[in-house]
């Protein structure tokens, strides 16, 4: 994992649920490839098509609330999403992403979409290069850092060849 990210921003709004990452009917499958096809089709449909390696999104608050499946961060990691930064998010949808090694960062930001971010994630630092304007949050403790590193779950089922479905 990164812990020095430099992105594109996707900026979404409050109270954005994981209906809206991922709709309900692509639920069928865990390929973080094939959902990300699909990620904020029907709030954003340009997104799919758009979405860089590299990005970050930039939200408001209450993030990621609604299902407790994993399909919405494996979705936005498949978009090659690299972190989230929001105010705050849902509980379940912060672990299922420490799970899957995807970095969520707890701050209200000033970010439109496009702007170019860096975040130090060791360092608690984001800089808008876009506007010049800093921000700083709470570093992630050392056992957040860990599991973001090994991608807990997703990376130790890879590394000892089991697959998991869903």
């Amino acid at each position: 994992m990164k812990k020095h990210i430099e992105g594109r921003v996707w900026r979404f709004a409050d109270n954005v649920d994981t209906d809206q990452i991922i709709p309900a009917k692509y639920l069928v499958t865990g390929d973080r490839d094939e959902l990300a096809k699909h990620a904020f089709e029907n709030v954003r449909p340009e997104f799919a098509e758009g979405a860089k390696d590299g990005d970050v999104i930039v939200s408001g608050g209450n993030f990621g609330s609604g299902s407790s499946r994993e399909h919405a961060p494996r979705a936005l990691l498949g978009a090659g999403i690299t972190c989230v930064i929001a105010p705050s998010f849902a509980r379940i949808f912060f672990r299922n992403s420490i799970n899957i090694g995807l970095p969520l960062i707890e701050c209200e930001i000033d970010a439109a979409d496009g702007d170019i971010l860096n975040v130090d994630l060791e360092n608690g630092k984001i800089a808008n290069k876009s506007t010049g304007v800093e921000y700083t949050f709470p570093s992630l403790p050392d056992f957040l850092m860990k599991l973001l590193d090994i991608g807990l779950i997703e990376n130790t089922k890879r590394k000892l060849g089991t697959k998991r479905s869903g």
